[in-house]
């Protein structure tokens, strides 16, 4: 298991662990990592061994190529993506130096903001494939925010909205949380898994609907439906941030709500779930 530091965490507006539909994320190992703006901030220290060029799904709304760019870091190889290089093989680089700017890949859904993906390998493991990277340990605590479902609409995008709710005016990194308080992590229930950011066990519950059962700090949700004001939405995108944090409720075939508008989501199990490859 590889630790990943506040001084590295610090540097970025959100993370996730989870919120993935690609294997490398699956049991946490792989974080996305969202900085302010389109910088993409490196969060390890260490010499550039290669960067390759790699296909993507072809996206209207994105590149068709992503770059991959390996860093040794010692003990581990880190694995970047999400970035169109700006550094050059036996190049040394520090947390929070520039590695390029951010490329919207053909990886993401149309509503994922630019990030960098983050793992981490053993040097004598096979660093180019997409699986096998070693499970990634947050050392920084996450505040669970509990919701009531409500809010109003702050920002739309043509596949999702955010809302202004929950809220969270402590420092430190924050997620909405179960109804139990601890903080949740994935695409629920759009990616089939998701993750726990503190330790949790028993049924899990969210909006006084069961979710899913926590294996450590992994979860398979169950076949629950999303609605929003009673119109079925894909999913709640959920990660941990520095700055409010604010139900992201992702729409992947549009919708039609507007800013300012109130929202009450409620969420109720289902034999038709919406899961998304």
């Amino acid at each position: 298991m590889v630790g990943v530091s506040p001084v590295v965490l610090d540097h970025y507006e959100r993370f996730s662990l989870y919120n993935s539909p690609y294997p490398a994320h699956d049991s946490g190992c792989a974080i996305d990592l969202y900085p302010e703006g389109n910088d993409a901030v490196s969060p390890v220290a260490g010499e550039v061994l290669a960067t390759r060029t790699v296909r993507c799904p072809e996206q209207p709304y994105a590149v068709s190529e992503d770059s991959l760019l390996l860093v040794d870091c010692g003990a581990y190889v880190a694995r970047i993506l999400h970035v169109d290089p700006a550094v050059e093989l036996g190049e040394t680089v520090e947390i929070g130096d520039s590695l390029g700017t951010l490329v919207r890949s053909g990886f993401f859904g149309r509503w994922v903001d630019n990030h960098l993906h983050l793992g981490f390998r053993h040097p004598d493991q096979n660093l180019e494939r997409a699986s096998g990277s070693l499970p990634i340990e947050i050392e920084t605590p996450v505040a669970g925010v509990k919701w009531d479902g409500t809010g109003t609409i702050e920002e739309t995008g043509a596949t999702y909205v955010l809302l202004d709710s929950p809220t969270h005016g402590d420092p430190g990194f924050a997620a909405l949380a179960s109804d139990d308080g601890i903080p949740l992590d994935g695409g629920l229930p759009h990616y089939t898994g998701g993750g726990l950011l503190q330790s949790g066990d028993g049924p899990l519950r969210l909006l006084e609907t069961t979710v899913g059962r926590p294996e450590r700090n992994a979860v398979e949700w169950q076949d629950v439906a999303v609605y929003t004001n009673g119109v079925r939405a894909t999913g709640l995108s959920l990660f941990a941030s520095q700055k409010g944090v604010g139900a992201k409720i992702v729409f992947h075939e549009g919708h039609e709500f507007v800013v300012g508008e109130q929202i009450q989501v409620t969420i109720e199990p289902t034999s038709d779930p919406i899961t998304l490859s």
